[in-house]
């Protein structure tokens, strides 16, 4: 599994923390020292904090599970979606969809709806709807691309979330929590570290320091999904000997 390097996160600017009036006493644990108003986080307690969280993503997906990244800030909503397609994993870059995950089987339905309207283009179905229906059907299909088409293929409830800016996406934190899904999350000095399972500590307006920090998750959760494959693989060639095998015994 890949390692935090302190170097790479420190010329990534990750220790950049708020403005010291602005920050959670929670924090204090992560926080190194203040400078010219401005917290800066202890790298070295990032660095450990990152391979806890890439150790325990390595094992979720190794089993074959999903993880959702959320990120809706300006700077990190192109990060995260290249990190996320690049993993084939479920991504929310957009607005969050409220009950997105306590009411996913609506959120399900919304998805399905778009599938239809693409059906409905591929079977000729739409030709026959009027100039005017057929513009709101493009335009239902649109906006459904744009807040829902990057989740389009989870079909179940992920079985973790990955978030940046924990402030920010903090409905997101609550829905998971409430369904007892394990939060990832990258925590700035302004933030409640209490409300993710897996604290990151580290900048998290930044898109170079995101962007590390991804980079870094990403080879985690490539290793897991290699594991599962090279077991995937193993079980076919054992299922395979052992039908030779019956064969053999059958002649």
């Amino acid at each position: 599994m890949a390692k935090a390097n302190v170097k790479d996160l420190l010329e990534a600017g990750v220790h950049f923390g708020h403005m010291t009036r602005k920050w959670n006493p929670n924090m204090a644990p992560y926080i190194f020292m203040e400078k010219n108003g401005i917290h800066i986080v202890d790298l070295h307690k990032t660095a450990v904090k990152l391979d806890e969280a890439c150790s325990a993503l390595e094992k979720i997906t190794s089993a074959g599970k999903k993880v959702l990244f959320v990120a809706t800030k300006k700077q990190a909503k192109e990060v995260v979606a290249k990190h996320a397609a690049e993993l084939n994993m479920p991504y929310i870059t957009e607005r969050w969809p409220g009950g997105m995950l306590t009411n996913f089987v609506t959120i399900r339905k919304a998805v399905k709806k778009m599938n239809h309207i693409d059906k409905m283009k591929k079977d000729g179905t739409f030709e026959t709807l009027s100039k005017k229906e057929r513009l709101q059907v493009d335009r239902q299909r649109a906006n459904l691309e744009k807040n829902l088409g990057s989740i389009s293929d989870m079909v179940r409830l992920p079985s973790a979330i990955f978030v940046v800016d924990i402030m920010r996406e903090h409905i997101a934190v609550t829905e998971a929590k409430k369904l007892g899904i394990p939060v990832f999350g990258i925590v700035d000095t302004n933030s409640d570290p209490r409300k993710v399972d897996f604290v990151i500590p580290g900048n998290d307006d930044a898109s170079k320091s995101i962007d590390m920090i991804l980079s870094v998750v990403g080879e985690a959760v490539k290793e897991g999904q290699s594991q599962r494959k090279a077991e995937k693989e193993k079980s076919k060639e054992d299922e395979k000997a052992t039908a030779e095998k019956d064969a053999d015994f059958d002649a």
